[in-house]
């Protein structure tokens, strides 16, 4: 899969979100080998503050995180799950437009129904 950033001169930058320590680095390794910058997360809530929705930051005049092009996400998380965090995500105006793929391992039907029944704006 190729991936193409805003301007030709620079990669893409991923968001990887993860709790388990091991997934999180194979998910980081496959996309550099994609010539991608990646940023990994352990949590939702780092997620958020790494693109400034934080708590801290969401009273602050500057809100502005870093920029990413896509994030990826691991759905059954401590704290806060992928699902969640999509919600945080898609409610920033700023952020809103940025892709969010949610993964997971897990292999229950009644999840993956919640998701193609979901519609997010």
């Amino acid at each position: 899969m190729d991936f193409y950033a805003s301007s030709s001169t620079e990669e893409p930058h991923v968001l990887a979100v993860d709790d388990n320590l091991v997934d999180r680095k194979l998910v980081e390794r496959l996309l550099k080998k994609s010539s991608c910058k990646v940023t990994t997360a352990e949590n939702g809530l780092r997620a958020l503050e790494y693109l400034g929705l934080g708590a801290e930051q969401e009273h602050s005049t500057n809100g502005n995180g870093s920029k990413v092009n896509m994030i990826i996400t691991d759905y059954c998380m401590p704290g806060m799950t992928g699902y969640e965090l999509l919600k945080k995500i898609k409610e920033s105006s700023i952020l809103k437009d940025v892709p969010v793929v949610i993964m997971s391992s897990e292999n229950i039907p009644t999840r993956i129904d919640h998701f193609e029944l979901c519609h997010i704006k």
